[in-house]
């Protein structure tokens, strides 16, 4: 008899949690799960990636919190052998209504970003980092995409090591190189940077356009996303002189011919849990620098050939790390730099172990 595992997300917007739920639910073989999606509004630029057949609950919410009894009603009725929901807030939300639901439903949440970071987005953080202590050891697995994030809900979260799992971003690398076999890149002749997120404080892009200010007048920056910041950057940007070298090209479903057009991916994120973006770009064979606040993508660099990923410190290290890429215009893709552990099928196999053990 097949599983039954019903995936949670808050939407179908453009994020990288979204996305990863999307493909783990897409590859999960459907001889042994029966596998379906409840989405609390189910607007959203990733609609296209709900692979065909899949059952989709759309509730119809904008929050998750006028959503709660619609969400008990469809998760009592999902018959769901395994929920898996992601996000802290969506995540906390499902593990407090474990009382609602059938007995023996086992509650696996996916934690995609560092718990102090998302307890401290939080409207009241103290009382999120109490319901993350409270809650999280009760949940029947966590399942996490990097090393930092497994530490901190073992020591802060009170996460029982034997239930903390680590199943890396699946990256859908055949694909992704598919759609990247034309590169797109900004014309000129010097360095072209690329950098991808959603245009919030967490990206760091402000700091990135500042710092950008600082390159050589030949060099071009790309900034790939939409998000509330938008209107501050643009001015931000045009401020410091750089509306003629620094495109903003809002969001892009199909981002790759621009990570495989440009001679570095930059992360310039104050945090992260594993950036979904920076794999994808090593999967098109382009360099990543990242800040060393940017998450687990220095566990990648760890595994990754040499040059692959270069770490550096905010401010001059990045800086002298952006001037040291030299312009390379041919238009040809380069070959995958991405650890075979974060390809598609390596990360969906582990899933399918956990999810049936």
């Amino acid at each position: 008899m097949r599983k039954r595992v019903v995936f949670i997300l808050p939407s179908f917007a453009g994020g990288g949690a979204e996305r990863v739920c999307l493909a783990f639910a897409g590859a999960l073989d459907r001889r042994v799960f029966d596998t379906a999606i409840i989405v609390v509004d189910g607007r959203g630029e990733l609609c296209g990636l709900v692979k065909a057949g899949m059952e989709v609950r759309d509730l119809g919410y904008r929050r998750v919190r006028y959503a709660l009894p619609s969400l008990i009603k469809a998760l009592r009725r999902s018959r769901a052998d395994i929920i898996i929901p992601t996000m802290g807030y969506l995540n906390l939300a499902v593990l407090a209504l474990r009382f609602c639901l059938p007995r023996g439903t086992q509650i696996v949440p996916r934690e995609a970003n560092l718990p102090t970071r998302s307890m401290d987005a939080l409207p009241v953080p103290r009382l999120a980092r109490a319901a993350y202590r409270h809650l999280y050891p009760r949940a029947d697995g966590v399942i996490c995409n990097s090393q930092a994030v497994a530490d901190e809900l073992r020591d802060l979260c009170r996460v029982p090591p034997a239930r903390i799992h680590r199943i890396d971003n699946p990256i859908d690398v055949d694909s992704i190189r598919r759609a990247a076999a034309k590169p797109c890149r900004a014309p000129g002749p010097g360095p072209r940077f690329v950098a991808a997120g959603r245009l919030a404080r967490q990206k760091g892009f402000d700091r990135l356009i500042d710092l950008f200010a600082e390159m050589a007048p030949d060099a071009h920056l790309t900034i790939l996303g939409e998000g509330p910041d938008r209107a501050a950057l643009v001015a931000r940007a045009a401020k410091r002189g750089l509306s003629e070298r620094l495109c903003f090209a809002g969001f892009e479903p199909s981002p790759w011919p621009f990570y495989a057009g440009a001679d570095a991916f930059v992360l310039s994120s104050r945090w992260e849990g594993m950036p979904n973006a920076g794999l994808e770009a090593l999967a098109c064979g382009t360099p990543v620098i990242a800040a060393s606040e940017a998450g687990g993508i220095a566990e990648v660099a760890a595994e990754a050939e040499p040059g692959a990923v270069r770490i550096a410190a905010w401010g001059r290290d990045f800086l002298e790390a952006m001037r040291a890429i030299r312009p390379d215009p041919l238009p040809i893709l380069r070959p995958s730099r991405l650890p075979r552990r974060y390809w598609l099928e390596e990360a969906a196999t582990k899933m399918a172990s956990l999810l049936n053990a």
